[in-house]
């Protein structure tokens, strides 16, 4: 069986990614397990660079599979902030409600055809070269939506409660995991890379 790391402190990432992969024979590793593991400062200037440093980060820390996530929300209006920065966009790291406060006022008087936005992730998947047949893969997937005027719904996490999702009429914090895992930006991502894990796993390959 393939051990794979998730390389995240966020349980709503790590929960929805655990989920995601559940149809896999993979040991889920999640990275609170690990003694002391090295912490990345997010300095890139991309999804793309951020999430490949932390799972090479973590890859080699560890030497296992890993796979890491950075995602964020960009809004038209804002120019496409918070992006990058949307985990401390506050200015704390992880204060979902001050992050969520922040974008209502900046957006106070745009009117509804004006507050489109979408999230975006990217995942990384880093591993020691005698762990397949690639060192790395990333994917990258968005999914469109607006900025609601209020937050609505206690599911989720981040910027769930506060991002509207038109073809269900309702926000992200108003759906449920399983469904929001159909159509996020991070379901899609972890479907398109679970097709490439399942031809690791179905190789044989092991760490």
């Amino acid at each position: 069986m393939i051990e794979l790391l998730i390389a995240t402190t966020n349980r709503g990432k790590f929960a929805e990614v655990e989920s995601s992969l559940k149809h896999l024979p993979l040991k889920i590793i999640p990275l609170q397990s690990l003694k002391n593991f090295p912490a990345v400062v997010e300095d890139g200037a991309t999804y793309e660079e951020n999430a490949l440093k932390k799972a090479r980060t973590l890859a080699e820390y560890s030497g296992y599979l890993t796979l890491a996530d950075d995602s964020g929300l960009e809004v038209d209006a804002l120019n496409g902030a918070p992006g990058v920065y949307s985990a401390r966009y506050s200015g704390e790291e992880g204060d979902d409600q001050k992050n969520n406060e922040k974008v209502l006022n900046a957006l106070k008087d745009v009117p509804e055809d004006r507050r489109t936005a979408r999230f975006v992730c990217v995942l990384a998947l880093c591993g020691l070269q005698s762990q397949g047949p690639k060192k790395k893969l990333l994917v990258r997937e968005s999914c469109e939506g607006r900025i609601a005027f209020s937050p609505k719904g206690q599911n989720g996490f981040g910027y769930d409660p506060i991002f509207f999702y038109p073809p269900l009429g309702k926000t992200f914090g108003e759906i449920d995991r399983e469904t929001k895992a159909t159509v996020s930006h991070r379901g899609k991502a972890i479907k398109k890379l679970a097709q490439s894990l399942s031809s690791i796993v179905h190789l044989g390959i092991k760490p």
